[in-house]
C-alpha cells in the first residue's frame, strides 16, 4: 500500500487574490500575527501590538492596485498562506506575508518566498526584492537573513496612534528595511514572454 506523500510536500499553487478572497485573506492575516490564535505559530506579533494587523479595506486596496499583486497560495483547494508582491522601480517589495500558524515550522515560508522571488524577477525584471520587518522582531530577521536577506539599519518610524497597524504595547517599535539580491533577471523577449 503506498502512503501519501509527507504533508510539506504535497503541491502549493499559487493565484492572483481577487476581491473574493478578501474574507479568507483577513483571517488569514490576522490569525498569523495577531491574538492567541497566533500564538500557535511562531510568526505572532501578540506580545508587542494588540489591535489588527490589517483589514478588509487593506487587502482590496493591495488587490486593486495596479503595481501590486496579493500572491494566495493554497493547498489541496484550501487557502494556507499568502503574500503581497509591489513593483517599485528596480526592486520588488515583499510584504504582507501569512502562513497558517499551525503549518508554520513545515518549510512553507521557504517555498513561498522562493516563488515570490522567482515571480517578482521574472515578471517586472527586478534586481532586487525589499521588506519592512519590525526592528524588534529578531527571530524573524534570523529567519529572513538565513533567506540571504541583509538588515540596513535603514528604520522607519511605526506609526503610533494610527490602530490601522496596531495597538503597540512597547514605545521602542520601528520598521527596518531588508533587502536581497535577486541576480539578473531573465531576459524578456519581444513577444513579452
Amino acid at each position: 500500500m503506498d502512503s501519501a506523500p509527507p504533508r510539506d510536500s504535497a503541491e502549493l499553487t499559487y493565484r492572483d487574490a481577487v476581491q473574493s478572497d478578501v474574507p479568507v485573506l483577513v483571517g488569514l492575516i490576522e490569525s498569523a500575527y495577531r491574538g492567541d490564535k497566533s500564538r500557535a505559530g511562531w510568526t505572532t506579533e501578540a506580545d508587542i501590538l494588540d489591535g489588527q494587523r490589517t483589514d478588509p479595506k487593506g487587502v482590496r486596496e493591495v488587490i486593486d492596485a495596479p503595481s501590486s499583486r496579493l500572491l494566495l497560495v493554497e493547498r489541496d483547494g484550501e487557502t494556507i498562506a499568502c503574500c503581497q508582491l509591489e513593483h517599485r522601480g528596480e526592486a520588488a517589495y515583499f510584504g504582507m506575508f501569512a502562513v497558517r500558524p499551525e503549518l508554520q515550522g513545515e518549510g512553507l515560508g521557504r517555498r513561498i518566498i522562493a516563488e515570490a522571488e522567482r515571480s517578482a524577477r521574472e515578471t517586472w525584471g527586478v534586481r532586487e526584492m525589499h521588506m519592512t520587518v519590525i526592528s524588534v522582531r529578531d527571530e524573524l530577521i534570523a529567519w529572513y537573513e538565513r533567506r540571504g536577506y541583509r538588515r540596513t539599519g535603514k528604520l522607519t518610524p511605526f506609526p503610533y496612534g494610527d490602530e490601522r497597524f496596531g495597538i503597540p504595547q512597547r514605545a521602542d517599535l520601528a520598521f527596518e528595511l531588508l533587502v536581497k539580491e535577486l541576480g539578473e533577471p531573465a531576459p524578456v523577449r519581444p513577444d513579452g514572454s
